[in-house]
């Protein structure tokens, strides 16, 4: 699956390798030579983001359960690759010890979604949604959702699209789940983006698993595969070992980027570069 995932991810542009000679900016106001927005699986960046879009708006509305089901059940007949995607979260969780024993699957508001509740569906599980306010609601039999506050002697396979530094896991949606009683028995994670969240989720006591890992020898598979040059696979790896001192490197290297940042006429990008003035997270004395 590996493979086939790093084509899906490349053609949807879930992932993204900055051009060479070039590096993205990021919204903290921090560079770094590629983005991973994993929901864009879900048919590209326009269908993911019109998904998000109504997630945003409706996740509150009676009616929410039915009008996400139908619209990635219309995802999952219409899109083979999304289809292929979610066909591996189910084959990665059933291939786990204990999946025989789960009563649901979860996701946690809001991306997680665009894969929990297919994966949910593929398994024929009741999917559990949790809010980042730690809410947990199940479907009500109807087109909406009801409450769930005890669950006791429950065991869930909880479904996230990234794992970076496992924040919300450790800080919502485990909590949620063992506060009222249940078990997150298996994290399964589309990209790991290998910033220490898996061994955050396994010191939690959760058996966890990602269908694929950014790092060094994913880099050389899109090198060999010619995804990418010499150029940008020796920017990777650099920014793999060390993020902050990579992209000090290239600001020092390539001084007319920052300062063509600063001036453009893209208001966001401008922004992001006069955060990164103003904040200084290179340690070069811009700020001063």
């Amino acid at each position: 699956m590996t493979a086939d995932l790093l084509d899906t991810l490349i053609d949807s542009q879930a992932l993204r390798i900055a051009p060479p000679g070039e590096v993205f900016w990021y919204t903290s106001g921090t560079l770094g030579p590629y983005y991973v927005n994993t929901h864009y699986l879900f048919g590209g960046p326009d269908a993911a983001e019109e998904l998000l879009t109504f997630i945003d708006s409706d996740s509150r509305a009676v009616d929410f359960h039915a009008q996400l089901s139908e619209r990635i059940s219309l995802r999952l007949d219409s899109d083979a690759a999304f289809r292929r995607v979610i066909d591996a979260l189910v084959a990665a969780v059933r291939a786990r010890p204990g999946a025989g024993d789960l009563d649901w699957i979860s996701g946690g508001e809001r991306r997680d979604w665009f894969f929990s509740l297919p994966v949910a569906m593929r398994m024929d599980l009741p999917h559990l949604y949790v809010y980042k306010d730690g809410g947990t609601f199940l479907p009500d039999g109807g087109a909406g959702l009801k409450a769930v506050d005890d669950l006791s002697g429950r065991r869930t396979a909880h479904i996230t699209d990234l794992v970076t530094e496992a924040s919300s896991y450790a800080g919502v949606w485990i909590p949620s789940i063992r506060d009222r009683g249940g078990e997150m028995l298996i994290s399964a994670n589309v990209i790991d983006r290998a910033q220490g969240g898996m061994d955050v989720i396994d010191r939690a006591g959760v058996d966890a698993l990602a269908l694929l890992r950014v790092d060094a020898e994913l880099f050389g598979d899109l090198l060999q595969r010619k995804m990418i040059d010499a150029q940008q696979h020796a920017v990777l790896l650099d920014y793999f070992g060390d993020p902050t001192g990579a992209m000090k490197r290239f600001l020092e290297a390539t001084p007319d980027f920052l300062d063509g940042a600063l001036a453009s006429a893209d208001e966001r990008t401008a922004k992001r570069a006069r955060m990164l003035v103003d904040n200084d997270p290179y340690s070069l004395g811009l700020s001063g």
